[in-house]
This record gives structure tokens, C-alpha cells and sequence, in this order.
């Protein structure tokens, strides 16, 4: 009879911890459904959440006080080795998650830089980060491969952007960096210059750059700045072409290696937004990100004017604050919506 009580009292307490483990679970995955902006925040409580169960199920479980210790004891050190190792682990992505999480470098819609990858971030996860590559591909990286490895993160209030080309030493110095200026300047870079990289044993390697302040156009200003230097050097007679030529191919000394200059009819960027194209997820993450900060500013606004609406003394600050207030709650409304609509187009991708 002890047996069949100790065992009831052992079924029932683990029924009870399951069914009440069930209903939160569902809860709260109701709770954050069409929310995957918050998918981050609902994956760490249903980690706490496990192990709330596990510590639950020891604690109330009818067991011996000595072996109910001892089993406390065995929870506390495979919880502390399994953090220790945690760095080849599951629980090592789970951990940087939330240390990329914590430092704020990284979010959706910003160029980054890690390893031989590089692209637009489009989701961060709890386990991985999303990125969209030049190729429009998709590329899933474990968030301990961002921690492990140095990250470069392009800012968002511009980029320096540069083109290297290698010139004979026939040609005078100042007219190469005229001309290489020339490009730069008209490719809309902002403070363009030029530097000497190297003195090879047959020709110069030049690099012109510049900042390019419209980071969401960088495929494309890469490929106009490329295309600008060689109509410009073109333009003022400059073969790119290393002296060494002459030593595998034979030639007249009155012999040009350049194309006939053509009067230039279309944009060089004609065609459309390259970005647009290969980035359009990490794009539609971006403004999912924006329009949030916008949402959260406009909740706030409407905080600050309740309680301004409130107070009695004031009537005329009160009335415009209302008035305020009316107008943020359609905006809320309307941003809510947009929010939703992009959200559900990026999960359906």
C-alpha cells in the first residue's frame, strides 16, 4: 500500500506539472503568434521554462529529502558542465544569441562581414542569424560562428567604397589622380582621394576611393565607380594596361589598346536598383525594424499625452492633448497594419 500511494502521488505530481506545462506552452504561443519579431523573447522563455519544469519535477516529486538533494546537487553540476562546454554546443549558439542580442551590434538590414560571408542581415535569431548574400541567396549562420570570428559591420551613415587599377609609369602621376578623382567625383562619392598602393617592378597600382553615404546602393555604386574610372582614363588616352604587355605580345609603338570614345546616351546605372534586387529581404527586414521604432515612439507619444489629457487645470492643454492623441492612435493603427502585412510577406520567403 506504501508502494501503490507513493506511486500515485509520483503520477499525479508529474500529470499535473505536464498539463500545467502544456497550457503555458500554448499560451504563450498564442500569445506571440504572428509576432516573429519576437520569436527571440519567446524561445528564451520556453528555455526557462524547461528548466523551471525539471526543477519543479525534483522539488515536489514524493522522494527521500536525501535523495531529493542529491538529485538537486547532479541538476546544479550537468546545468554548470553543460554551460562550461558550452562553446561546441547548442547552448554555445543559445549564449551568443543573447550576447549579440546584449551588444546591439548587429541587426536586420545592416551589411556585415564575417568569414567569407557577406550579405544583408535579414533575421536574428535565438540559434542563428540570417544573412542575404550579393547572389540574393540565403545564408544561415550559427550565432557562435559570429562570435568566434570578427564581424565587420558596415555603418549606416556610409561606407568608403574604392576601385584599384594598375597604370604604366609612362604616365605622369598628376594626371592619373586627376582623372581618378574625376570618376569618383562624378559617381556622387563625398571627399574622393586617391593613393599610390604599390611600385611594382613595371607599373603603379593606384586605389581612388570615396565615402558613399547611400549604403543601400552600394552594389550599385561599386559597379558605377568601377565603369566611371575606366570612361575616364579612356577618356584622357590612358591605356590600363601594364608595361609588361610588350614583353608577351608584339605590337606597334603607335598602337592603342583602348576602345573609340562614344558619347555615353544612357546613365551609367540604367536598369534599375541592383541592391533592390539581390537585397529585397534584408530590405523588407529593415524597414520591419524602422517602423517599429516608430510604433514604440508613438506609443510613448501617447503615454506623455494621456497623462497630460488628465489633469483638470489645464483645459486647453488637455483638449490638444486629446486632439494628439486621437491622431497617434490612427497612426498606430496604420503602422500596426503595414508591420504585419511586411512581416507576414518575409515569413512567407
Amino acid at each position: 500500500m506504501e508502494f501503490l500511494l507513493i506511486f500515485a502521488q509520483t503520477v499525479a505530481a508529474i500529470l499535473v506539472i505536464t498539463l500545467v506545462a502544456r497550457f503555458a506552452n500554448k499560451r504563450l504561443v498564442t500569445h506571440f503568434e504572428g509576432k516573429p519579431h519576437l520569436a527571440f523573447r519567446r524561445q528564451l522563455i520556453q528555455l526557462a521554462g524547461v528548466l523551471g519544469v525539471i526543477l519543479t519535477l525534483i522539488l515536489f516529486l514524493p522522494l527521500d529529502a536525501t535523495l531529493r538533494g542529491q538529485l538537486l546537487s547532479l541538476y546544479g553540476i550537468v546545468l554548470s558542465a553543460t554551460i562550461a562546454l558550452s562553446s561546441t554546443t547548442l547552448v554555445g549558439n543559445v549564449m551568443a544569441g543573447i550576447m549579440l542580442k546584449t551588444i546591439k551590434s548587429c541587426r536586420p538590414g545592416y551589411y556585415i562581414t564575417v568569414g567569407d560571408h557577406f550579405g544583408r542581415i535579414t533575421t536574428m535569431d535565438l540559434l542563428h542569424t540570417e544573412i542575404q548574400t550579393e547572389e540574393r541567396d540565403l545564408t544561415t549562420l550559427p550565432n557562435l560562428y559570429l562570435i568566434n570570428n570578427p564581424v565587420r559591420v558596415m555603418r549606416t551613415s556610409g561606407t568608403v567604397i574604392f576601385v584599384e587599377v594598375s597604370l604604366g609609369y609612362d604616365v605622369p602621376r598628376h594626371v592619373i589622380e586627376k582623372r581618378l578623382l574625376a570618376a569618383a567625383t562624378d559617381t556622387g562619392l563625398e571627399s574622393p582621394f586617391v593613393q599610390i598602393r604599390e611600385l611594382g617592378d613595371f607599373s603603379v597600382t593606384y586605389r581612388v576611393s570615396g565615402l558613399l553615404t547611400e549604403v543601400n546602393r552600394l552594389l550599385d555604386k561599386r559597379r558605377e565607380l568601377r565603369a566611371r574610372t575606366m570612361d575616364s582614363l579612356h577618356a584622357a588616352d590612358i591605356e590600363i594596361v601594364s608595361p609588361n604587355f610588350m614583353n608577351t605580345r608584339n605590337f606597334d609603338t603607335g598602337e592603342r589598346f583602348i576602345p573609340e570614345v562614344e558619347a555615353v546616351t544612357e546613365p551609367v546605372d540604367a536598369g534599375g536598383s541592383t541592391d533592390a534586387l539581390v537585397f529585397d529581404k534584408a530590405e523588407e527586414a529593415e524597414s520591419v525594424t524602422k517602423l517599429r521604432e516608430k510604433l514604440q515612439a508613438a506609443l510613448e507619444r501617447i503615454k506623455a499625452c494621456k497623462e497630460v489629457a488628465g489633469d483638470t487645470g489645464k483645459p486647453d492643454a488637455a483638449a490638444a492633448a486629446a486632439a494628439e492623441i486621437a491622431s497617434l492612435e490612427k497612426k498606430v493603427e496604420r503602422l500596426t497594419t503595414l508591420i504585419n502585412r511586411k512581416e507576414a510577406k518575409i515569413s512567407e520567403e
